[in-house]
Formats: structure tokens, sequence, C-alpha cells
């Protein structure tokens, strides 16, 4: 049997195509609204990794137009502090989506602190209101990993209508928001998790296979379909023999490229759609204020 290579799902060339048509979209409404898209994001700690998330976040809205207001506080930082912020940050006309840097401290309650980003400036698309609305196919912010994969899908003309979909993983970032997406696209969706048994079974089944437990290649070539479209969403760091460290996904890149049609990298897939979708969130409830406006 001759050996096929996966075609990849360039998801760093797709941001880049998104943030010039968002470039675009604010320079056009910024007239009308008489501001630039605003925001904030909050950082408590110093995390060196969320330190280097937030400053992607920064280069990229910078990049399009949107202005950041940014707020880092110290690890001590109490609840009732940065509930004080969100509230301030919910009244504050110059800024359009919040998004709190997880993880945090443990003293703190990230999800006590969602709740109190209205939903029209959940940024992240994880407020339930949100998360709700998902469930109910209306309209409203999509949570940026989940609405980053189905962009690439879309992107690469991949058909999903009809095609079986297996997610491994089920949080409430990626794996359950991600299901609803691809079912709301006429996925047949099968949800796996750390208690399946025989997932290799599973995996094989599937048209579309998307990988998101934070499992450094977990999924390998024997539990992948060929042919299967594979989407890792993984971002795990680790360290070899000599004590260098380096980014891998959920599945073994390698050897799976041998057997799927289309294959995502790490880091340079999922990754940057992430932040790709958050400014996307930004501007959309930006133009929202246009609307409301009128």
């Amino acid at each position: 049997m001759e050996t096929q290579t996966a075609k990849l799902l360039d998801g760093k060339a797709l941001a880049a195509k998104i943030h010039q048509e968002l470039t675009s979209e604010i320079s056009q409404l910024q007239p009308k609204i008489g501001r630039p898209p605003g925001l904030a994001v909050l950082m408590v700690g110093d995390n060196p990794a969320s330190a280097a998330y937030v400053r992607n976040k920064e280069k990229a809205c910078a990049k399009v137009g949107i202005a950041s207001f940014n707020r880092h506080f110290p690890e001590e930082t109490t609840q009732a502090e940065l509930e004080t912020v969100i509230q301030e940050l919910n009244q504050d006309e110059r800024v359009d989506g919040i998004l709190v840097q997880l993880p945090l401290p443990k003293h703190l309650d990230s999800v006590a602190l969602l709740h109190q980003i209205i939903p029209e400036k959940d940024a992240d698309g994880l407020h339930p209101v949100n998360l709700g609305k998902l469930v109910r196919g209306e309209t409203g912010l999509r949570s940026c990993t989940p609405a980053g994969v189905m962009c690439l899908l879309d992107e690469y003309s991949i058909p999903v209508a009809g095609k079986k979909a297996v997610v491994v993983g089920r949080s409430i970032l990626v794996g359950k928001p991600l299901a609803l997406m691809l079912l709301e696209a006429n996925a047949t969706v099968t949800i796996a998790h750390s208690r399946t048994k025989d997932l290799k079974a599973i995996t094989k089944e599937a048209d579309i296979l998307i990988a998101a437990v934070g499992r450094p290649q977990l999924i390998n070539a024997e539990m992948v379909n060929r042919g299967a479209v594979v989407v890792d969403v993984g971002i795990n760091r680790v360290t070899d023999a000599n004590g260098k460290s380096r980014l891998v996904g959920d599945v073994d890149f390698h050897s799976t490229q041998g057997v799927a049609s289309y294959i995502t990298p790490v880091p340079g897939g999922v990754g940057p759609m992430t932040v790709a979708m958050l400014l996307q969130n930004t501007v959309s409830s930006y133009s929202g204020t246009v609307n409301r406006e009128q």
C-alpha cells in the first residue's frame, strides 16, 4: 500500500487572513463608532506561560487595530477586588471584550469571575448565557478554540455534514462546545474521555478526529482511520533526555501524518486560530454597538 502524507491544516496562515479581514472591518466601523474596539485581559500572578499568551494577544490586538485595556494583578489579589474591576469594565464603553487569563491562583474562583462578565462582553464565549445560546443554536459569542477548529474545517472545504466526528475530551473549554458545534453542522458526534473503554475502537471509526485532552501524543497512527481528518487541540510541553523542552500535541504527528488525509501541526494549527477567534468575538461585540446605537 502506498504511503500518503496528510495535508496540513495551517492555522497560522488562516489566522493571518482573518487578521486582515478584521483590520478592514475595523477601519470601516471606526468612523461610525468614533473609537477603536477594546479588549481587556485580566491576568493575576506571574505564570510565565500566561504572560506569554497575554503578550501574544496584545500583539495580535495591535496588529488589527484593537485597543488593549489589559490589567496585571499581584498573586494575592482578592476575589472581591477582581469582581469590582470586572464590573467597572462592564460599564466602560471603550471595552467590547473582557477575559480572565487562566489558570488563576488557587484562592480565586474562576467560574464566579466569569459569571461577573456581561454576556455581550464575554470575549472567551464561555459565559453560561453564550453556552446556552450554542446549545439552542442561537446567535451568540462562541467559545474561541472550538470556533477556531470549525473555521479551519470550513476554510479547507472539509465536509462535516453526515460525517462521524469523534471528540476526545469533554472540557467546557473545548470538548463540550466543539461537540455541539459539530452537531450543529450535522455531524454524528461521539464524545470520548478518560473513562472511555477501548478508545482505539471509537477513534478508528472517526471521519473527523479531534484530540483535546492535554495528554502528550495520546493518539497514534493505529488509532486513526485511514483518510481521516485529524485536529490536534493539545499543547503540551515535554522535556527530552538532554533537558531540552518542546511543544507537542495530543497526537503523535509523525506516525499519524502517514494515515490521515489532513492534520493540524502543533504549534501552528489550532493555537493561532484561538487568538483569531478572540479578536473576532471582540469585533462582533464592537459591531453590535453600531446596531444598538442606530
